[in-house]
């Protein structure tokens, strides 16, 4: 869920006005995905690079975290949809750890959709932590790691992702060609090259906040 930020400045508001908005734009999705045949919705909130904002920044996110757990229960509860928050809790205020328990406990036995908020996730971290959970046993099945990673991530696994949906037009790492490999020219990498160079990549920072970076 990107852009809530520059949502916001473009029309004259303060960031954390974006944020809120972003609170009704969660609702709104929440209520659209039982029709649409979505049975596992999960949505990014905050990333452990997050905590690089401003300590006010943070401080609003983590407020309408707790907020939108405390206003939306009781809803999410009589549609049927079951709320897990996968990351880390330990660096989470305590009213947030407290909404988060009293949501999820609420909403376990919600047939319908799986609701997921990640909140202080990195994705890297939670590989890290399954695999070596792992190593001393050998090779994992497929099965088995996907477990793993279900309980590094705070939460029990989800089915394989089907679509990806990325908010703010920003494309960060990926560079879709219509060209088939095999038509791949030099002069197609070093397009792709020059067109990566006109983005930044903020690392879950704000632009103000990032060193001078070179292409890796």
């Amino acid at each position: 869920m990107d852009g809530n930020g520059r949502w916001a400045t473009a029309r004259g508001m303060a960031r954390a006005e974006g944020h809120r908005r972003g609170a009704h734009a969660v609702r709104r999705a929440v209520r659209a995905a039982p029709a649409l045949g979505i049975t596992t919705l999960t949505l990014f909130a905050f990333s452990s690079d997050n905590w690089k904002r401003p300590q006010a920044e943070v401080a609003t996110l983590l407020r309408l975290f707790g907020d939108y757990l405390r206003s939306e229960w009781e809803e999410l509860r009589r549609n049927g949809v079951r709320l897990s928050v996968i990351g880390r809790r330990d660096r989470l205020p305590d009213a947030l750890t407290a909404a988060i328990a009293v949501c999820e406990a609420a909403t376990a036995r919600g047939p319908g959709l799986h609701l997921r908020l990640a909140i202080d996730y990195s994705a890297r971290d939670a590989i890290r932590r399954a695999a070596g959970a792992l190593a001393a046993g050998g090779e994992p099945s497929a099965d088995a790691f996907r477990e793993r990673l279900g309980l590094a991530s705070g939460a029990a696994s989800a089915p394989d992702v089907d679509l990806l949906v990325r908010t703010g037009g920003e494309h960060r790492v990926l560079c879709f060609l219509p060209r088939m490999w095999p038509d791949f020219q030099a002069a197609d990498l070093a397009a792709a090259v020059a067109e990566f160079q006109t983005r930044q990549r903020r690392f879950g920072a704000l632009p103000a906040e990032l060193p001078s970076r070179e292409l890796a």
